[in-house]
């Protein structure tokens, strides 16, 4: 029969707190999701107040001897301000003073000003609809025949479809008596013959087939027809051949036209509405400053916040046992802190060690990328090679080639014929100049491209070369192919 025992064992593991579990989760954040991080913590906690000093961050950017210029300036206005005393009697009162702060320190216009100010002069995006309904306003119709068209306009979607049925709509217009279809028809045209062209079509063939009106040439506008109404699936595939052997016409005279559909706008309601760009917001800032490459964070994602020295001093002096919930803003408060701090310094040193890496790819383009991993620089700056893979996530850097996240600048490395190490960025790159440079009516393969790089001496599997054309968004061989005019 078995025993029973107990043993008591000792082990040593390493977890994270949840403080720190906290910190390792906001570092992953982008810039923009990290601010609204911050902002909340700001309206929650009392030890936490904005930075409304912009004079500390003024000098960012700035090479030593701009720098300096930049001080000595503000002193110079400085001592021409006191210099320049008011004189006695036409001091503002408290009233007024605290009207000109409140009024942007006297930079922006008075709310009773007559004159127009900057905000008023901002452009408004005016939606589908609104442009839509200020046409339908001027036409000489009847109170009935507007509110079925002004029906039609309000069930268009984004793309100015209507993807509605018509029978479905007559309720939606509630009139009495009741809207018959032939009228939802006639309301449905009425639209259709409003500007953009193509609008309140009911599909992509009916939205072209509203445009054709812009191709001049009659037999290019009744062979661009045909194309629509019968080989609309080999128009999206580019398989020329099929058309021209279905309309009796040459491949040279079926890419013509196909180019000129192309230029037609398959959804018009894209060019109206409120719809905002998201724009990237670069994390780090590079410029080339006497021939040195310079990394700087970017002043503009760094939350203004700090800690109210004020309020924390006066809790210090007179805390208490009961205050345990106040204490606890506090140390949050200085967690804040030293997360926003830990943060930018971390980002800040993985882009130095990325730039001091990748200074050919600065200079020369995607081609000189070196191959680079995670844990080179890891290993560089003491951190976890996940720590190192959540700064480089949603991260970005601005450099004067253009805007790249700071992933982009890792690829394994692919040994060449020579012995050496080329990056996939660098590969990615000669992949792209070389369909760029080849002939449009006879593009390479993948397997062409393939014996062309290792010509080069870069030994590149087909898929591999597949792979990579894939992902810089480059059609396959028939897709790129044009036919020459015969």
């Amino acid at each position: 029969m078995g025993s029973m025992d107990f043993r008591t064992e000792q082990r040593q593991a390493q977890t994270l707190s949840p403080r720190l579990q906290h910190a390792v989760r906001l570092l992953q954040l982008s810039s923009l999701e990290f601010a609204q991080q911050v902002h909340d913590a700001l309206g929650k906690n009392p030890f936490l107040e904005e930075d409304g000093n912009p004079d500390d961050q003024s000098d960012e950017g700035l090479s030593p001897e701009q720098a300096a210029e930049a001080q000595e300036a503000r002193e110079a206005q400085e001592a021409a301000a006191d210099t320049m005393a008011a004189p006695e009697g036409d001091l503002p009162g408290e009233g007024d003073r605290d009207m000109w702060q409140a009024d942007g320190l006297g930079s922006g216009k008075r709310a009773d000003d007559d004159e127009t100010s900057a905000l008023d002069m901002m452009a408004v995006p005016t939606s589908l609809a609104t442009h839509l309904h200020g046409q339908l306003a001027v036409l000489p119709l009847t109170l009935r025949d507007l509110v079925l068209a002004k029906v039609i306009v309000e069930s268009l979607d984004d793309d100015g479809y209507l993807r509605n049925d018509l029978q479905e709509m007559i309720e939606v217009a509630d009139l009495d008596p009741a809207a018959t279809l032939e009228e939802m028809q006639i309301a449905l045209k009425r639209v259709q013959a409003l500007e953009p062209a193509g609008v309140a079509a009911r599909s992509v063939s009916e939205c072209l087939l509203a445009q054709l009106s812009a191709i001049e040439d009659a037999d290019a506008r009744g062979l661009a027809q045909h194309i629509i109404s019968e080989h609309l699936n080999c128009l999206a595939a580019k398989d020329v051949s099929t058309m021209a052997r279905a309309l009796g016409r040459t491949p040279a005279e079926i890419e013509a036209v196909c180019d000129r559909i192309r230029r037609l706008d398959p959804r018009p309601g894209w060019r109206f509405g409120s719809t905002q760009l998201q724009y990237v917001i670069p994390d780090v800032i590079v410029r080339k400053v006497r021939g040195q490459w310079n990394v700087q964070l970017n002043p503009a994602i760094i939350p203004k916040v700090r800690l109210n020295q004020v309020y924390a001093e006066l809790f210090q002096r007179h805390r208490r046992g009961q205050n345990a919930e106040m204490a606890s803003h506090l140390q949050e408060a200085k967690w804040t802190m030293c997360n926003v701090e830990q943060r930018f310094s971390t980002i800040l040193s993985v882009a130095e060690a990325i730039v001091s890496r990748q200074k050919h790819f600065l200079e020369f383009g995607a081609m000189a990328m070196k191959p680079l991993g995670l844990r080179e620089i890891a290993d560089e700056l003491g951190l976890h090679e996940s720590t190192v893979s959540r700064v480089t996530n949603n991260k970005y850097m601005a450099t004067p080639i253009g805007v790249f996240e700071l992933k982009y600048f890792f690829s394994r490395a692919m040994t060449t014929a020579s012995g050496g190490a080329c990056s996939g960025t660098a590969i990615r790159g000669l992949i792209k100049d070389i369909i760029e440079a080849e002939a449009p009516t006879a593009p390479l393969s993948d397997a062409e491209i393939a014996r062309q790089l290792a010509t080069q001496g870069l030994q590149v599997a087909r898929r591999t070369v597949t792979k990579y054309r894939q992902l810089l968004k480059i059609e396959a061989v028939e897709r790129r192919r044009r036919h020459a005019p015969s």
